[in-house]
């Protein structure tokens, strides 16, 4: 069994160097910041061949683009916040495809049959062979798990990468002579990418945990702001500050909250906000009824 669990940054942004003189000067950088922040990642986009970078939070990120700045002496260009989604199989879905190409000379030819499931939250990937009495010999398994993989990074929704699926190879076919570990690879990269349309595979959203604190003249509108932002209020207290709210509030209504809270409480709100989990993204952009704060409290 071959297990891969990712764990990316939840918020993205592009960036490239200002001049090709500094290409090299920011990849070096780039990488020596990765080396020290483990929730740091630097990669390319296949398609766009952009360099990106991903972390926990905005704050997260201008910081290190500050750093770039201030300690490497390094100046880029960079492109607006992107929320990091993911893809998800739903269904338990079994298909069969077979690669068959013959144009003069060797010719292609594999089949293979999967079963693609949903994994359990935060299981990543998962890969089996099932495989008895040689309908698939040894030697091509490993182009099979490569086609396999090379699908997670895209996913049939929207492009983004695939999380938490389980795959098992039951069966499939060969010939004496056509047959090669690539020929197993495009198999199984085309069997699974169709398997996860037919199973029903949804787009999911980081989901943040948020605690406001504001003073309880500010509460309705602050209150207000957060339904719109599709919070799941979850707590209300109060401390010698405010009100305290705690939320759950979809990463992608929580750009630009710090200068909106400071703007709707006078400068005398202050929120704090990580990483909770992600959540099948509605699609028409979520509708549950708005939360209504508890009346007449008022600070010790």
């Amino acid at each position: 069994m071959v297990d891969h669990v990712e764990r990316p940054g939840i918020i993205e942004i592009a960036i490239e160097p200002k001049t090709k003189a500094d290409r090299a000067k920011l990849d070096a950088a780039l990488a020596e910041l990765a080396a020290k922040d483990s929730s740091f990642c630097v990669s390319t986009d296949h398609e766009s061949g952009q360099t990106i970078l991903k972390g926990v939070s905005e704050l997260h990120l201008d910081n290190k683009i500050e750093a770039l700045k201030r300690v490497y002496n390094v100046d880029a260009n960079i492109g607006a916040p992107q929320v990091a989604f993911r893809e998800r199989v739903t269904k338990r879905v079994e298909h069969s495809y077979t690669h068959k190409k013959q144009s003069g000379g060797t010719g292609q030819f594999a089949a293979v049959t999967l079963i693609v499931e949903p994994n359990e939250a935060g299981k990543g990937f998962e890969f089996e062979s099932k495989i008895v009495g040689g309908a698939v010999p040894k030697e091509y398994i490993p182009g099979i798990e490569k086609g396999l993989e090379s699908v997670l990074s895209s996913g049939v929704v929207a492009g983004f990468p695939v999380v938490d699926v389980k795959v098992q190879l039951i069966d499939g076919k060969f010939h004496d002579v056509d047959s090669s570990v690539l020929a197993f690879e495009i198999a199984a990269r085309a069997c699974f990418r169709q398997a996860l349309q037919m199973g029903r595979s949804v787009l999911l959203e980081p989901i943040m945990k948020v605690e406001v604190v504001t003073p309880v003249d500010y509460l309705a509108v602050v209150t207000h702001d957060l339904n719109l932002r599709r919070a799941k209020f979850e707590s209300q207290g109060i401390n010698r500050n405010g009100v305290v709210l705690g939320a759950k509030v979809p990463l992608m209504n929580m750009f630009g909250y710090l200068n909106s809270l400071h703007s709707i409480s006078r400068g005398r709100g202050a929120f704090a906000m990580q990483f909770d989990h992600y959540a099948e993204a509605p699609p028409n952009g979520g509708g549950d009824p708005p939360f209504r704060p508890a009346v007449g409290m008022r600070p010790s």
